[in-house]
């Protein structure tokens, strides 16, 4: 008799004695209030348990028999359902052992080689076993041209022997979810992509090509924006003069990215006779429950591809961007206009705020510092108190900061973290200058305690950017931080008297970021530097500030020498000493190596103790940034620079 069916007369028979218990207390009772009753009672109670004893076991054979009728037809109804099961099935051990296979199992996988799976299947399960684990098995495996869900449980098998290693048995049902997979992955090719495209340098198109030529070029650009979208057989709609958007299905977003949107090499090679080179931003979300969601996130994705020089796309899809193109030459396209709009709402900002505290970004430079320097100016022009939030030294920044610490107006303006946090309210107004990311600020805390941000910056548009800035001039084509600094300086409403060391700190900062005015210098940067020579900057002065000491030109000189050249035009080279100034160090070297001929990429590689940190710099067609940013995704802090492009720069640790 099986264990359940034992119970179950164990339950009938104690339930027995309850009831007799009760009677022999009843009959107790009775023959103590009338004690004449004391013979019949014995009587009565003997005949009871005789007449109990012999239903009893009457009913035990009644109900064992039906028991174990119903385990006998139990047990062939179970055998019957999995002789004839409608899913393939398999009985196995933990060793591999395959004790049984259904039929159904044997003509579904009749012309394929099964058992590698089944021996992965339980290479996998007894790991898991080995690991105190036992396991449910509930995977999807992929079989020729079908796909499985895998369901079972593992029990373990009673050994006679208990030194035996311990063993288990299972039955795995395989489900055919091919069917189910394919409707799934046709349900997510058929949701919709929405794109915004835009016409990068629309309005110099208007102003440089003559007049008779503008519908010709209007037209080429439209028709190989057209013939692209019927490719996908999409709809693409014109919304403003150099704006389109576009819906698609996502099942053409993979073969779009795969051919690295060809659509921008195409309108690259529009000819027009004053030589202009056209370019487009595109962006594309497939994000959010709705239409309207999707274009929001396509919205955001656009001014991001934008604030990176354009001539790009960028895709928000699984909460990530990725990038494509960014090739073209940046060409200055600023107007005074933005600067002045820029340089009376700073000012009325400052005007109503409480103090006003300056920011940088993360191991600080000249650029950011100088930058720095002039807003504070800006500031105490206006009668507001200003802080500048800075603890970065080393190298190049020794010489300036050294030159600010003999001035006496500046030692208590210089605040570190702590002081910047006991003095920053709801009220103030946070600067930041030189960067917009939120994780490579000087002190990232400092966004959390007030919503007032402003962001000046010329760096291309990363993905991480302070999201809540109510004033930002950001402005990728512009050589510095101290450009556009400069600008506010000059077209705000007050007149603004900067002190030498800070208009020798502002053109320090456009030097270096334009490597001596060499690279990336548009007409405006030229007159930025003209304003504020006006200021009697000692440029012997500035130019110290850049010298290296013995010690650090030998070590850029042994990076140098020890660089190893790939594809004939790109340099690697590595510092290996444990340096917190690695970073620059780094930088220094890769500018280095792009002085030598042929050399049109370098890429250097530092040790900052907790971090790796790479700098890259081109002077080609590579995108050094598209390269750094996969690389920062790993973990890797890098910086980048690109004569054509000017790269965004970026950090995380290991």
């Amino acid at each position: 008799m099986s264990d359940k069916n034992r119970k179950m007369l164990e339950n009938i028979e104690s339930k027995t004695k309850i009831y007799l218990f009760v009677i022999a207390i009843i009959l107790i009772l009775l023959c103590i209030n009338i004690p004449t009753y004391i013979l019949p009672s014995v009587i009565l109670y003997a005949i009871i348990i005789l007449y109990t004893n012999w239903v009893y076991k009457k009913r035990k054979g009644e109900v064992s028999n039906y028991i174990n009728e119903l385990t006998i037809s139990m047990d062939s109804a179970a055998k019957n359902t999995l002789i004839n099961s409608p899913f393939p099935l398999i009985i196995l051990e933990t060793d591999g052992n395959v004790i049984w296979r259904s039929s159904k199992f044997n003509k579904e996988f009749a012309n394929v080689g099964i058992n590698k799976y089944i021996d992965e299947i339980t290479k996998e399960i007894k790991t898991d076993i080995d690991n105190n684990n036992i396991p449910t098995v509930d995977k999807e495996v992929q079989i020729e041209e079908k796909t499985y869900h895998i369901i079972g449980d593992y029990i373990k098998i009673k050994q006679k022997d208990r030194k035996k290693t311990n063993k288990y048995m299972t039955i795995l049902y395989f489900v055919d979810i091919t069917e189910e997979k394919l409707l799934f992955q046709k349900y997510n090719d058929s949701k919709s992509c929405i794109g915004i495209i835009m016409i990068d340098n629309y309005e110099e198109i208007v102003q440089r090509i003559a007049t008779e030529e503008k519908p010709q070029v209007m037209a080429a650009i439209e028709k190989n924006l057209y013939d692209w979208a019927a490719k996908t057989q999409g709809v693409m709609i014109k919304t403003e003069r150099d704006t389109f958007v576009y819906v698609f299905e996502q099942k053409y977003l993979e073969e779009m990215q795969n051919e690295k949107f060809s659509i921008l090499d195409e309108i690259k090679e529009i000819k027009t006779k004053e030589k202009i080179q056209i370019t487009l931003s595109i962006a594309i979300s497939n994000q959010g429950e709705t239409n309207y969601e999707k274009y929001q996130e396509a919205q955001d994705a656009i001014d991001i591809a934008l604030g990176r020089g354009g001539d790009q796309a960028v895709i928000k899809t699984e909460g990530k961007y990725n990038f494509f193109g960014g090739r073209a030459q940046e060409l200055e396209k600023r107007t005074k206009v933005k600067a002045r709009v820029v340089a009376h709402a700073l000012e009325e900002l400052i005007k109503d705020s409480e103090n006003v505290m300056i920011m940088g970004h993360l191991n600080g430079d000249i650029d950011s510092l100088g930058s720095s320097l002039g807003l504070y100016r800006f500031a105490t022009t206006l009668n507001k108190e200003a802080y500048i939030v800075n603890g970065a030294r080393g190298l190049a920044l020794d010489s300036f900061v050294d030159a600010l610490d003999e001035q006496e107006e500046y030692k208590n303006v210089i605040i570190d973290k702590s002081e910047a946090l006991a003095k920053i309210t709801p009220d103030t107004l946070l600067i930041i200058t030189d960067t917009h990311k939120k994780s490579y600020v000087e002190v990232p805390e400092l966004l959390e305690e007030t919503e007032n941000i402003v962001i000046i910056d010329h760096h291309r548009k990363s993905t991480d950017y302070i999201e809540n800035a109510i004033l930002s001039f950001h402005e990728a084509y512009a050589s510095s931080a101290s450009e556009l600094v400069t600008e506010i300086i000059e077209y705000g409403t007050n007149d603004i008297e900067l002190e030498q060391i800070e208009a020798e700190g502002l053109y320090a900062g456009i030097m270096m970021d334009t490597k001596n005015f060499t690279f990336k210098t548009g007409v405006r940067t030229f007159e930025a530097a003209a304003y504020l020579r006006k200021y009697g900057i000692d440029i012997i002065r500035v130019k110290k500030w850049f010298q290296s000491d013995l010690e650090s030109y030998n070590v850029i000189a042994d990076i140098v020498k020890r660089a190893e050249v790939i594809n004939e035009s790109i340099g690697i080279s590595e510092y290996e000493e444990k340096d917190k100034n690695a970073n620059l160090i780094c930088a220094k070297a890769a500018d280095e190596l792009l002085t030598i001929s042929n050399i049109t990429a370098s890429f250097v590689i530092g040790n900052l103790g907790d971090k790796i940190c790479i700098s890259g710099r081109s002077i080609g067609d590579i995108n050094v940034q598209i390269i750094l940013e996969k690389l920062r995704r790993r973990g890797t802090y890098y910086t980048s620079r690109s004569t054509t492009r000017r790269n965004d720069y970026g950090r995380s640790k290991t």
